[in-house]
């Protein structure tokens, strides 16, 4: 539609916009150039003369070490009684264990790096791990690095980068939050939110598992925590937290299974009737059709015989869903291919069940009429085509779904 409407000079508002985004797109692009080349905050160059400075929770700015003097027992006496000091007041020592220490840790302030991978920004943390190769270290007030916090959001893209980059080392994708889950068991867990950009329940099981199988195939095996503190490995988390969604998925494809099979069913009826009929009836002598030269008895013979075998074939498959356990692991594949088949094999019965019609009719009008039949037709098709136009988004999305390897996060809904 947006084409023909260009095509008509009728986009010019469409035309306008998409130049406005991509003006905001480069604009965007230098801005982050330039906050990257000239950020302080990730220059990890710290020399030991002068400290980085944390803020608490309190938004007290804390020192983590006394800087250094020319004289060595004085430096070391003002780091002693600095320690001291931070033990009574600083919220950040917890179990005399300073969480500071480890690498990366910057309290309850998210870096830029974590933000860029919680929001999908691709783009930007290409650009900061380019220029601070050492950003990789970096983790929330949860200990999630960028890989955990990527995968907990769903975004592919980031996720994609990550791997392909020579910055990601084992320890990175070792790493585990504060509940003891690591990347898996963040790949398994499913909230309220909806980020894929695919409707529908079954399709949202089925793009999970997707999700979820990318991830467990991208790392090394032998890297995963199989239980975290709570004692649940990936597989339990994803069952435990995919059990709604399965039972929305499984009423919705029972729901739409039972309507296009009655529809099948109505199809193939009629369909048997037409195939075993022929127009104009038999010579009585030889028992040849007496309309049977004619190419709209080919054409009613051809298209009757269509829409029986297709209508039969949709019926079945539909009836196969119905039947089905619908457990996890048929949402992957088994279940959606087998309602992209019964839809396709539905529409073609509809449109070889509409041809048989036309044809057969045609011999009964007379000869002066004949002119007139086809836009008839077409007018008497449009019921069919608009349910056909309406059904095409459910089609586009199944056959999207089914043949997208990695799916797509949706920032229609979830905006940055």
């Amino acid at each position: 539609m947006k084409a023909l409407l260009i095509i008509l000079g009728l986009g010019i508002g469409r035309i306008k916009k998409i130049t406005e985004k991509k003006e905001k797109l480069v604009w965007a692009h230098q801005i982050m150039n330039e906050l990257v080349e000239r950020a302080s905050t990730y220059k990890y160059d710290y020399n030991g003369r002068t400290p980085q400075i944390f803020k608490d929770g309190g938004g007290t700015e804390v020192p983590t070490s006394a800087p250094l003097t020319d004289d060595p027992d004085k430096s070391l006496s003002i780091t002693m009684n600095s320690g001291k000091d931070q033990k009574k007041k600083d919220p950040n020592r917890l179990d005399g264990t300073d969480k500071r220490d480890t690498p990366g840790y910057y309290g309850k302030r998210e870096t830029p790096l974590l933000i860029a991978a919680k929001m999908g920004i691709a783009e930007m943390v290409e650009k900061i791990l380019y220029t601070f190769p050492v950003a990789i270290q970096d983790l929330d007030s949860n200990k999630k690095n960028v890989v955990l916090l990527a995968v907990e959001n769903r975004q592919a893209d980031v996720y994609k980068l990550l791997l392909k980059g020579s910055y990601l080392k084992e320890s990175v994708l070792r790493q585990v939050d504060d509940q003891g889950n690591s990347a898996l068991h963040l790949a398994s867990m499913f909230g309220d939110h909806q980020p894929w950009l695919i409707p529908g329940a079954a399709l949202q099981m089925q793009w999970e598992i997707k999700w979820y199988r990318f991830v467990k195939h991208s790392m090394p095996p032998q890297f995963f925590v199989h239980y975290n503190k709570r004692g649940e490995n990936p597989s339990e988390i994803f069952s435990r937290t995919h059990e709604k969604l399965v039972k929305n998925g499984s009423k919705w494809l029972i729901k739409t299974s039972e309507s296009c099979s009655l529809v099948a069913a109505l199809i193939a009826t009629v369909a048997f009737a037409t195939s075993a009929t022929v127009p104009g009836g038999a010579n009585k002598e030889t028992g040849v059709p007496i309309l049977g030269g004619e190419p709209a008895f080919v054409a009613f013979s051809i298209s009757s015989l269509i829409a029986l075998c297709f209508s039969v074939t949709a019926l079945v498959f539909f009836l196969a869903i119905l039947t089905s356990r619908c457990q996890e692991k048929d949402f992957h594949r088994d279940l959606p291919r087998k309602l992209l088949l019964g839809l396709t094999s539905l529409f073609a019965s509809i449109a070889s069940m509409l041809v048989s019609f036309c044809a057969a009719h045609f011999f009964l009008l007379k000869d002066k009429l004949k002119s007139a039949t086809f836009p008839i037709y077409a007018v008497t098709c449009l019921p069919v085509t608009f349910f056909a136009f309406a059904q095409l988004t459910l089609y586009g999305d199944l056959i999207r779904a089914i043949l997208t390897k990695v799916p797509q996060r949706s920032y229609k809904v979830f905006p940055h």
